[in-house]
């Protein structure tokens, strides 16, 4: 289960662990549901990577400091720093591939 960050929590747990993939999403945001199961599966099916979940309604002070214009947007990032972003529905395979890069 994807973790759920917020101001508090977020600079902690990107820099605690190696690879996190953060989905920015919101609750009344369709492409943002039809995501929700494609990273649950790529949770089940990847060692080495943290995953984790952020409410840009809810934490509207990170979204802002990463300019998430819109969402889904899914951010890799490796030793707390943004390696890789994805804005948009992207099909798993495609999502994998760009998080494997970075493992």
């Amino acid at each position: 289960m994807a973790v759920e960050l917020t101001t508090e929590n977020f600079q902690d747990f990107v820099k605690s662990n190696d690879v996190v993939l953060v989905d920015f999403w919101a609750e009344w945001c369709a492409p943002c549901v039809m995501m929700a199961p494609v990273i649950d599966e790529l949770e089940g099916e990847m060692d080495g990577v943290k995953f984790a979940k952020l409410n840009v309604d809810e934490n509207p002070e990170i979204a802002s400091i990463f300019g998430i214009m819109s969402i889904p947007t899914l951010m890799v990032f490796k030793g707390g720093e943004v390696a890789d972003m994805v804005v948009g529905v992207v099909a798993k395979d495609t999502l994998k591939e760009r998080i494997e890069r970075h493992v």
